[in-house]
């Protein structure tokens, strides 16, 4: 039944409190959380601030969550119903159609929010509400199984959240006229790397390779072992988490990479890559006369046999490179062999860009499923992206994370304070002036060209410079210093940012060997001479065309940005 209301007398949890904080006598800062806490103290978590969401993580099951309550909201309007994240999944489905235009919803907050089960829920409504047909019910599955897989490969337990999200993805899907999801498209940003070759204390790896090593078929096909220490992951005994069960976890991965269309021969292949990260990181190096050895060729026999290269290759690249250099007129090449450090970094480096090139692929590959040829102008956005980080140590990868949600804090100031103060204005309605903190001037701090920014002088370090790391990162603080602004604060060995959201302690050391984000070309070629074809594919760069001055990962992640804020300037916004 369309329209569906239920009594609102035999909703406890609705008298809890006030569903729409707008209507409270006092907006302060104590009185919006002591609402939020007494709904929260019985069980409801979901509160309006105007058209915003507000949604309060119960790290628990919550019955009024499951699918059985979607049919309350259906065809509903927001004030029909308790406050709920369906309400803000049918208001997008529904002015989509009445008003013919794109809707997206931005999801904020921390780390551990919410942010990833808010997005499932809506994807779920809308998967639920929306029309059928066999090709729609194939764009479903795509839609609905996307998760557990892009979960799987871009998803880790970290010390706040058991399945926090390491990456961050916008879902765009189309529809037809008549409601009826025909296809889509997933963007995907700043997946975390580093998580790859080192997690903090009490945190693992991304969940995937968890999932290989609870099958005890993957672990005797692909030499895996609870026994054998992996130098890539917190030992895989002494990190299982209560509420994530790995073996059944590895059955819905496999269920929705075959939901993707990706075969048997490619699933194979894409563990048998992983496999041979997790044994490429116990290839260890000794020390001889300042020059970096491999300890054990026995070691690099597991990573070779599922790279499908020599191992003699892999043992010359692991510890040297190959430089072209120009004398008397002539293109001479020798080989600079590497310290221990600069053999780890190339190791770990080398293990990244595979896991990276292989969620780009499955990024790929969803999208290829999602695909249609049919046009439309209606779609409805979900993004889902980290939240707001401030940890006790914060690096490069927090100074982008954060960059992203100083963006996303203007769309919402433009949209909601600026914008409608300029409309009371431009009516002569009489209000009182809210005043807010207009972030423009810390999203200038990072990405201006004249003067130029925090990104463009990370770059221009890079750029010029091939000192050591840590000479690198002391000139790009001397640059810094430089900038007059009174939300950067430069005290070396570290430099602090006023966000909106607070005061950021981030650390210079590898600033900008992170932000070269450089695979040795030596590297690329090795893996190009693989006897596997998916190897091979996962490669494809032409080496002897690669500019010498590659794109940084500052400048890829602010051009998403900045593409994201068009995107989503173009739809009519929800936040939750």
């Amino acid at each position: 039944m369309l329209g569906a209301k239920y009594d609102f007398s035999r909703d406890r949890e609705r008298r809890a409190g006030i569903d729409d904080m707008v209507f409270m006598s006092k907006n302060t800062d104590s009185e919006i959380s002591h609402n939020l806490k007494i709904r929260f103290d019985v069980n409801y978590i979901y509160t309006y601030i105007g058209p915003v969401l507000i949604a309060v993580n119960p790290y628990k099951d919550v019955e009024y969550c499951r699918d059985s309550h979607m049919e309350k909201y259906r065809g509903a309007t927001q004030m029909d119903n308790a406050p709920h994240i369906f309400a803000i999944a049918e208001d997008m489905f529904s002015n989509m159609l009445i008003d013919s235009e794109k809707q997206c919803v931005i999801i904020s907050g921390e780390s551990g929010a919410g942010k990833t089960v808010s997005a499932k829920f809506i994807m779920a409504y809308i998967a639920e509400v929306s029309g059928g047909g066999p090709n729609v019910k194939r764009i479903k599955d795509v839609i609905l199984q996307s998760n557990p897989l892009l979960e799987a490969f871009g998803n880790a337990k970290t010390i706040r959240n058991d399945n926090s999200s390491r990456f961050g993805k916008y879902v765009e899907i189309q529809f037809s006229r008549g409601g009826e999801p025909i296809g889509g498209a997933i963007s995907n940003f700043l997946l975390e790397k580093s998580r790859v070759v080192s997690q903090a204390e009490n945190e693992r790896n991304f969940h995937i390779f968890y999932q290989l090593l609870s099958s005890r078929e993957f672990c005797q096909q692909y030499s895996l072992s609870h026994e054998l220490r992996f130098q890539y992951i917190n030992h895989a005994e002494s990190s299982r988490v209560q509420k994530i069960d790995d073996i059944k976890e590895m059955q819905h991965t496999l269920h929705a990479m075959d939901v993707m269309g990706f075969s048997s021969e490619i699933k194979q292949s894409i563990f048998s890559l992983l496999a041979g990260i997790l044994h490429l990181g116990n290839v260890q190096f000794g020390d001889k006369n300042n020059y970096a050895t491999v300890l054990s060729e026995r070691d690099l026999q597991a990573p070779c046999a599922y790279f499908g290269i020599q191992i003699d290759y892999l043992k010359t690249k692991l510890i040297s490179k190959r430089l072209e250099f120009k004398e008397h007129q002539k293109n001479e090449l020798i080989d600079q062999t590497f310290t221990v450090d600069k053999a780890i970094f190339t190791r770990d480096a080398l293990a990244k860009s595979i896991y990276s090139r292989i969620f780009d692929y499955l990024i790929q590959g969803v999208n290829l499923a999602f695909q249609t040829t049919a046009k439309s102008d209606l779609s409805i956005g979900i993004l889902d992206i980290y939240g707001f980080e401030i940890f006790e140590r914060n690096s490069f990868e927090q100074f982008c994370i954060n960059y992203v949600n100083e963006k996303l804090q203007q769309i919402f100031i433009e949209l909601t304070l600026k914008k409608e103060q300029e409309e009371y204005k431009r009516e002569n309605i009489q209000w009182s002036p809210i005043s807010f903190f207009n972030n423009i001037v810390v999203c200038d701090l990072f990405e201006a060209k004249q003067p130029p920014g925090m990104f463009l002088l990370l770059d221009d370090i890079c750029l010029s410079s091939h000192a050591t790391t840590e000479k690198v990162d002391k000139s790009y603080l001397h640059k810094l210093s430089s900038l007059s602004n009174q939300h950067l604060i430069v005290s070396p060995p570290t430099f602090t940012v006023k966000h909106y959201a607070g005061a950021v302690i981030y650390h210079s050391d590898q600033f900008c060997e992170k932000n070269r984000d450089i695979l040795n070309i030596d590297l690329m070629e090795m893996m190009q001479s693989s006897t596997i074809p998916f190897v091979v594919r996962l490669f494809p760069e032409q080496t002897s065309t690669i500019k010498s001055r590659p794109t940084t990962a500052g400048t890829k992640i602010r051009t998403q940005a900045n593409l994201l804020v068009e995107k989503l300037m173009t739809c009519q916004p929800h936040c939750t």
